[in-house]
C-alpha cells in the first residue's frame, strides 16, 4: 500500500475532496469517467461500423451471446435503459436478423430473447474490438497501474452502490 492510500477512511465516513466555492466540472471524478466513457464508446463504435453495429446494438446484444441477460427486462437493466427503448432497440437488433424474440414455455407472461447464429457471429469482433481500444487508452500504464486503477474504480463503484441502497432502505 503507498502512502496516497493511507487517505481512505474505513469508517466509509464521505471525503472532503470537493468543496461548492470554486467547483470545476472538469476536475471532477464523476466528468472524467464520464468523458472517458464518452470517448471509448465512440472509438469502439467506429471500429464496429464495417460490422454494421452501433453502441446501442452491440451492448444489448453482447449481453445477450454472453447469457448475461435473457429477457428484455433484463436487459434493460444491464444496459440501464428504460423498457420502451429496450423494446425498440430488440426490434431492431430482431429486424436485423441479430436476435429473435421467443416465448416462454413455463411463463407465458415472460419473451425470452437469445442473439441467432448471425448475431453471435457479428458479437465475435466485440472483444478484440474492446481489447484493442482499451488497451491503446492505457498506453503507459504499468500492469501494476492499471491494477490500481481497477480497484479504485470498484470502490468508487461500491461506494456509489451503498449509496444507492442506503436511499432504498430509508425510502421502504
Amino acid at each position: 500500500m503507498n502512502a496516497k492510500s493511507t487517505t481512505h477512511d474505513p469508517a466509509g465516513r464521505p471525503a472532503d475532496f470537493y468543496k461548492a466555492a470554486g467547483y470545476t466540472p472538469e476536475e471532477s471524478v464523476g466528468y472524467l469517467m464520464r468523458r472517458i466513457i464518452s470517448l471509448l464508446a465512440q472509438e469502439v463504435e467506429r471500429e464496429l461500423e464495417p460490422e454494421g453495429l452501433t453502441h446501442a446494438q452491440w451492448v444489448p446484444l453482447f449481453m445477450l451471446s454472453s447469457g448475461r441477460a435473457t429477457t428484455g427486462a433484463e436487459l434493460a437493466r444491464e444496459c440501464s435503459l428504460d423498457a420502451g427503448a429496450m423494446t425498440r432497440l430488440v426490434d431492431r437488433l430482431e429486424a436485423k436478423g441479430l436476435c429473435r424474440r421467443e416465448r416462454s414455455s413455463e411463463d407465458r407472461r415472460v419473451v425470452n430473447l437469445d442473439a441467432t447464429a448471425e448475431g453471435r457471429e457479428a458479437i465475435k469482433v466485440v472483444p478484440q474490438v474492446l481489447s484493442r481500444v482499451q488497451n491503446t487508452a492505457l498506453s503507459g500504464f504499468t500492469r501494476e497501474e492499471w491494477q490500481t486503477l481497477k480497484g479504485m474504480l470498484h470502490r468508487i463503484l461500491n461506494n456509489v452502490q451503498a449509496m444507492q441502497a442506503s436511499r432504498e432502505n430509508h425510502v421502504e
